[in-house]
């Protein structure tokens, strides 16, 4: 098993520093070093997945640069895929900040990293556009928006944020209406086939919600993401357990990339962003403090070992015991 985490490169036996790491074998793919790095360059290596984690800011320009430079790493790094958080374009101080800051899906933000695709040949996951809505010169609202990019630098999906962060948790400094300016998208959208497997598209309070991931897993997605911005309170308590618990009850890997840190005087994320496989092991991780990248391989093979010795799906017993059983309170 190999573990990354973002800043230092681990194996089973030996660490490499990040500078060390980036010059390394296993991200040229010249020549073989320890063991880790000779699984990795192997002509039969699994396809890489980067995990992204920052702290944006009301500073689109700068959040752009940040995650142009991870994207570029995870390029170096022999990712296919990388994944960035929700408000990877910005995250605003205030709500008259927000809407003044989103854009339009075919806007400039968009644009840059439909060019940033296509030159670095990398597919992205884009955790939460600000995308304005249909309506936006009548009543100013606006989608949280998960958007696909290929290689080509084209919009292969759009998940629009169907649950809404609206938490008021007493005592602990959280406190958030997000549906006061967001619209909640209306339906979920079809796993997406990309060169790690078909991926299942949510954001982040979506995380609390088990039938979404469990409807996406029955139309055939083999990855979840969950792009987030979690608080630290809510973070602290429940993010690694709900992306295992995800990871375990779909038999899916779970990609979360994170907001982390500081953003301005009124907001805090998390961080720790994660890359779970189908047995709900961590098989990426970037800490709680910085912003950085932690690589990944997506072991389709493990994937159906798993799903193959523990059926869990063909044991479910869904018509007979829970449709027509579902509660309103």
């Amino acid at each position: 098993m190999r573990i990354y985490r973002c800043g230092t490169f681990w194996t089973e036996t030996r660490r490499i520093s990040w500078c060390k790491f980036w010059r390394s074998s296993i991200l040229r793919r010249k020549r073989a070093g320890c063991a880790g790095e000779r699984r990795m360059s192997s002509p039969s290596s699994n396809p890489i997945a980067a995990l992204c984690q920052v702290t944006s800011t009301p500073d689109k320009e700068a959040n752009f640069s940040s995650c142009r430079r991870l994207v570029e790493q995870a390029r170096e790094g022999g990712a296919c895929m990388a994944f960035l958080p929700e408000g990877f374009d910005f995250i605003g101080s205030s709500r008259e900040e927000t809407l003044q800051l989103s854009e339009a899906l075919e806007g400039e933000t968009i644009q840059r990293y439909t060019r940033l695709a296509r030159q670095s040949g990398v597919w992205l996951s884009l955790g939460g556009f600000h995308e304005r809505g249909p309506d936006w010169e009548s009543d100013r609202r606006i989608y949280n928006s998960h958007v696909i990019i290929n290689d080509q630098g084209c919009i292969v999906s759009v998940y629009r944020k169907c649950h809404l962060f609206d938490v008021e948790l007493t005592g602990r400094g959280v406190s958030l209406k997000e549906s006061a300016f967001t619209i909640p998208g209306p339906q979920i959208v079809p796993p997406v086939p990309t060169p790690l497997g078909k991926v299942g598209l949510a954001v982040c309070y979506d995380l609390r919600f088990p039938e979404l991931s469990l409807a996406l897993m029955r139309q055939g997605a083999e990855i979840l993401t969950y792009p987030s911005a979690f608080t630290v309170a809510t973070g602290a308590a429940h993010w690694e357990v709900l992306l295992r618990a995800r990871a375990i009850e779909t038999q899916c890997f779970v990609v979360a990339a994170a907001q982390v840190g500081r953003h301005h005087q009124n907001r805090t994320s998390f961080g720790h962003a994660l890359l779970v496989d189908p047995w709900g092991e961590v098989i990426g991780r970037c800490g709680g403090e910085e912003p950085g990248l932690a690589l990944a391989e997506i072991d389709m093979e493990k994937l159906k070992r798993v799903r193959r010795d523990m059926p869990v799906q063909t044991h479910r017993r869904e018509a007979q015991l829970y449709q027509g059983h579902t509660s309103t309170h």
